[in-house]
């Protein structure tokens, strides 16, 4: 009997941090309005972003700099199923003015399981490049389950010197498109011009 009730006791506790755990990435995606301007629902589960060693907390500030190098990325998954990414920014050129949103920065389909380099990729990742004065821009991450194994996706691969037609995405349009449904993980972090930016602009165009 005593067996029974501890077991129910850390069966509550287990439940409730589950609870508060989806009520708290509800809350940040709302706060940080990525509910409703990029989804309309928020992910369940908190994508886990990590640039070198250090570990992506939702909404942190970090510099072009520092993010300039593709992130290594985990979540939770299947491994006999395959995943789509999407990283985004709906703040461009600002997030006063948006008329260049969503600008993809990088897309990843048919992933198998957790290995996103065996995946194809459709946008190679380029980090943030927010222009000199346009404040503060929003980077999301998302990660949606495809419903039927590997798909095909009639989509253009874009270069990354190619930038203007990085421009217009719609997440929301691209995954009502492929039938992905709401995504399973995400995160986001902010950024704004560096010096970096500059060098990467000469980078690309050459």
């Amino acid at each position: 009997m005593i067996e029974f009730r501890i077991y129910l006791f850390l069966t509550g506790i287990l439940l409730f941090s589950i609870g508060f755990s989806i009520a708290n990435i509800l809350s940040e995606f709302q706060e940080t309005r990525v509910v409703p301007d990029v989804l309309d629902k928020a992910p369940k589960e908190k994508l886990e972003v990590f640039y070198g060693d250090r570990k992506l907390h939702y909404g942190e500030e970090l510099t072009p700099t520092l993010v300039k190098n593709v992130p290594n990325i985990k979540y939770k998954h299947e491994d006999n199923e395959f995943y789509t990414l999407i990283m985004t920014d709906p703040d461009a050129p600002t997030r006063k003015a948006p008329i260049m949103a969503e600008w993809i920065h990088w897309l990843v389909v048919n992933i198998p399981g957790e290995d996103i380099s065996k995946g194809e990729s459709l946008i190679d990742y380029i980090g943030a490049r927010p222009l000199q004065g346009s404040g503060f821009h929003r980077y999301i991450f998302l990660i949606y389950k495809q419903p039927n194994g590997t798909m095909e996706f009639h989509e253009k691969h874009l270069k990354n010197h190619e930038e203007a037609t990085h421009e217009k995405f719609s997440t929301r349009k691209f995954t009502i498109k492929y039938n992905l449904g709401e995504p399973l993980s995400g995160n986001m972090f902010q950024a704004q011009w560096d010096d970096y930016v500059t060098i990467a602009y000469h980078q690309f165009r050459a």
